[in-house]
């Protein structure tokens, strides 16, 4: 028989629903509103409303209605802790059984919610401590530590200017392809040539006549880089 960790709700759509409130303010600060969760999770509003009154029952959401949601102190060491979990699965995923980077994240929502911390430790030890996944995510430690460094996103990066990959949105398996093509990855020095109103051109090289390719501005958008004025300094 499984034991549940906290409260009297399924520990997956409580683990779920904590990730994704975590997550939308992990690398900018305006907290989520209901609407948006709802689309995140790909569930009605009217499921939002009802578990957002059972999370902040439980004393993990301090919600007003109609407004933003914003994690309690309790509800952010937890979702720290499924972070953490997914995380550390997803490089163990690509380091040790072979998967692609673009491979990972539907496993790791799947075992995020049954890996014991026993197992996680394990993990976490065969692999070296690592401090980011293969997206470039930081790992929580132990402590639910996790520094998240200065960055712009690619979009954000005019001509001529140049960054290294931070990070990746995972979410989309696609461009993590694309992107793995042109061995472009998180630690990738990438320079932008051209942008329009529609895309950018890039290049894996400072300088160049044949830049390697063209990037939609909603993928150029998922892609974080270390700010230029520190990046040049690398």
């Amino acid at each position: 028989m499984t034991t549940q960790r906290q409260g009297t709700l399924p520990n997956a759509a409580v683990e779920d629903y904590l990730k994704t409130i975590y997550q939308h303010t992990e690398w900018q600060d305006e907290p989520i509103p209901p609407s948006v969760l709802a689309s995140k999770l790909a569930v009605a509003p009217a499921s939002v409303t009802g578990m957002v009154k059972k999370l902040a029952a439980l004393g993990l959401v301090d919600h007003v209605p109609y407004g933003p949601l914003n994690l309690t102190e309790a509800g952010v060491a937890r979702a720290i802790a499924v972070v953490r979990r997914h995380r550390l699965i997803e490089t163990w995923l690509v380091r040790d059984l072979g998967y692609a980077w673009d491979e990972v994240h539907d496993e790791a929502e799947l075992l995020e919610h049954s890996v014991s911390d026993r197992l996680l430790e394990a993990i976490n030890a065969r692999l070296g401590h690592p401090t980011h996944d293969p997206h470039g995510d930081p790992i929580p430690d132990a402590a639910g530590r996790a520094p998240v460094s200065a960055f712009v996103l690619l979009d954000d990066l005019g001509p001529d200017r140049q960054g290294i990959v931070l990070r990746i949105d995972d979410r989309k398996p696609e461009l993590l392809r694309l992107l793995a093509v042109h061995n472009i990855r998180p630690g990738s020095a990438i320079t932008v040539h051209e942008r329009s109103e529609y895309d950018l051109t890039i290049s894996t090289e400072p300088s160049g006549p044949r830049p390697v390719m063209r990037l939609s501005i909603p993928d150029a958008q998922r892609i974080w880089v270390q700010r230029p004025s520190e990046a040049e300094h690398h």
